[in-house]
């Protein structure tokens, strides 16, 4: 749910587009908004087996922003109460699989193997007088996501540990389906494809790469009509008063004398 203050301004209808480049481990995501040209969230992600010491991982792509560094625990950071399932609680899970867990104060130091996903996310909102606001509350509800997701993928664990790349987009592609069916009826335009890997000197993603959705057109029941009448609050044009009849209209403040002199000819 949006904020009041939010809920002020934005439409009860709009769309998000998402177009995401997966070059493991390297990946790069971007959401933009329908009626929000100035506003975008662009996330790069890259993976490193370690617990998240690498402070210089994204010098490069972010040398001249400004940045916060944000560690995100999912043992131990608070969640949103109402997203809180004790199923998915790292302190309380225990995968029968690999035998992992449960994360107790301190689980970076002493548990094996791990891998960190570092996030570089970025946030624009280039609207006088909500721009701060606006952007501060994205970037807190990213955190959300990211923390309440991460805990997920750990927690479920078991279902995911024997499963082969092809059984995964087996797997995304069902996903993909369920959520469209709860968010609309109408067929969406997703497609998800492999492609060879890049070396990790790429930073930014081809035209070619593939995208989500494939068109970034409004859906035909969001756009708007293209016959309708246009409101007319004036003329379509505007008839000037003859300077030579000038005299005979009354107008206003119109004094005889007013009248428009000519050269006398010779």
């Amino acid at each position: 749910k949006l904020p009041s203050w939010a809920r002020a301004v934005v439409p009860k209808i709009f769309y998000v587009t998402e177009k995401a480049w997966n070059y493991y481990p390297y990946t790069i995501t971007e959401y933009t908004c329908s009626f929000l040209p100035k506003f975008s969230i662009h996330i790069e992600t890259k993976y490193e087996d370690n617990k998240g010491s690498n402070d210089r991982i994204f010098d490069n792509e972010a040398k001249d922003l400004e940045r916060e560094v944000c560690f995100i625990d999912i043992a131990c950071d608070e969640i949103p109460e109402r997203y809180y399932k004790e199923s998915e609680d790292p302190k309380h899970f225990k995968s029968e699989k690999t035998g992992r867990g449960q994360l107790r104060e301190g689980w970076r130091d002493n548990h094996q193997p791990i891998m960190c996903s570092y996030k570089l996310v970025t946030v624009k909102f280039e609207v006088w007088g909500l721009q701060t606001r606006v952007e501060q509350f994205v970037h807190k509800v990213v955190r959300d996501i990211l923390l309440i997701g991460h805990r997920q993928a750990f927690a479920w664990v078991d279902e995911w540990y024997d499963m082969t790349m092809d059984e995964v987009r087996e797997f995304e592609r069902a996903t993909q389906e369920a959520t469209n069916k709860k968010i609309g009826i109408f067929p969406p335009a997703i497609s998800i494809s492999s492609i060879p890997l890049l070396p990790s000197s790429v930073r930014s993603a081809p035209s070619s790469a593939p995208s989500t959705p494939l068109s970034t057109d409004a859906p035909e029941f969001l756009s708007v009509p293209k016959d309708r009448p246009r409101k007319k609050s004036a003329p379509e044009t505007l008839t000037l008063p003859d300077p030579e009849k000038k005299a005979t209209l009354n107008l206003p403040g119109m004094h005889p004398s007013d009248k428009p002199c000519r050269p006398k000819s010779e």
